[in-house]
């Protein structure tokens, strides 16, 4: 069976962390993923520690599976080998600022006359119809714009802080994918292109406030915005008398367990707070407390085996070395080990998706313009003499 988007093309004109996402899970479900590169390459190229030069593990996690295209887009060259490879692309996408891709000629109307049928996404950090649009955009400033470093000191108090990892770059990644993909079904039904912004800071904050609208989403308001339950200062792992636990005593069934575990049946009966997912929600800080008070009260491994006995969610508290050991040892894979094109080894993250079939091994990430030779022979021919230099 061939893969989902086998024959699918797609111009990667994106870096750092959001588009390099994107392009990679659409080079997993078989897509040829062009990743057009300046003279310079990605700047995530140069971050971390390097095995070999300009391909640091950043990089080498975001761009496995792609082709390697370097173009100098402010040379006469580079641009009619860009327009080439848009005449054969399904899809062009870039973060790159309006300003310049308007500057180099790559903007929507540009392109779409030489490729009327290709999809065109750009993830820009602000809506244009919006009133920050053209600002420069990173995750750290989503994250606080959004009200991510505000929900951190609500619910622990102190210090705001920012949420450590990129988590409007990847998340917003997952949303450009699945924007793709829906591009793409639109077009095999109309068979025109078509042009679509997907904004970080908008898109990051609905993301947010599904969670967290709460009160605010009647008219008139009947409350302030924020989630009780995710804002309590007691959700938060458990501390045992040796170690730390992670439980989730939710349902009315957790409870009745519990209680029961805890010797304390009868508050199920006589304490109304916890009695309803309602009343405990109301109720949260205090029912929190009481799981909080309960869990000091035994050893880790003690609670383990009692929690799982009685069927209530539970799990250890995982460092990321952790983390990375129990997944090399899954048979599910998840963190594999592959070659590089120069015979290096790496690990890598594999998608955890399981399509019908034989599964593809990992394919390393392309050194900067590893490909243009075999990717120029394939393109449309050239407008003008010039020819790219390739690297």
């Amino acid at each position: 069976m061939p893969s989902p988007l086998a024959g699918i093309r797609i111009l990667d004109l994106t870096s750092v962390i959001m588009g390099p996402y994107a392009t990679q899970m659409l080079a997993e479900y078989g897509a040829d993923v062009i990743k057009v590169e300046p003279p310079e390459g990605d700047i995530m190229r140069k971050m971390g520690p390097c095995g070999k030069a300009g391909m640091g593990p950043v990089f080498l996690n975001l761009n496995r599976g792609k082709r390697s295209l370097c173009l100098d887009l402010k040379s006469a060259a580079g641009r009619d080998a860009m327009y080439r490879a848009v005449a054969s692309a399904d899809v062009f996408i870039t973060n790159v600022r309006l300003k310049a891709l308007k500057k180099l000629g790559l903007d929507r109307d540009a392109l779409h006359q030489h490729n009327p049928r290709l999809i065109y996404l750009f993830l820009s950090g602000f809506s244009e119809a919006g009133r920050h649009a053209g600002r420069p955009a990173y995750d750290d400033l989503i994250q606080a714009m959004v009200g991510l470093p505000h929900l951190s000191t609500a619910a622990a108090g102190g210090d705001p802080r920012y949420v450590p990892l990129n988590i409007a770059d990847k998340t917003m990644g997952l949303f450009a994918a699945q924007t793709v993909l829906a591009a793409l079904l639109q077009r095999a039904r109309s068979g025109s292109g078509q042009y679509i912004e997907l904004p970080m800071y908008e898109t990051m904050a609905g993301f947010v406030l599904l969670d967290h609208l709460a009160g605010n989403t009647l008219v008139p308001p009947v409350g302030e915005p924020g989630n009780p339950r995710l804002v309590s200062r007691y959700r938060r792992p458990y501390r045992t008398r040796d170690g730390w636990l992670s439980t989730m005593i939710y349902t009315d069934g957790h409870w009745a367990a519990f209680l029961a575990l805890v010797g304390r049946p009868d508050i199920w009966e006589r304490d109304r707070r916890f009695g309803s997912v309602a009343a405990r929600t109301e109720c949260v800080d205090i029912v929190y407390a009481f799981i909080e008070e309960q869990m000091l009260q035994r050893d880790s491994a003690d609670w383990l085996e009692a929690l799982a006995r009685a069927d209530i969610p539970v799990a250890p508290i995982a460092d990321l070395k952790a983390l990375v050991d129990d997944l090399r040892q899954s048979p599910a894979g998840v963190i594999e080990e592959y070659q590089g094109h120069s015979g290096e080894r790496y690990l890598g993250v594999s998608p955890a998706v399981r399509w019908a079939g034989a599964s593809a091994p990992l394919a390393a990430a392309p050194s900067l313009g590893e490909h243009n030779e075999e990717i120029l022979r394939e393109l449309p021919a050239a407008h003008r003499e010039s020819r790219p230099q390739s690297r």
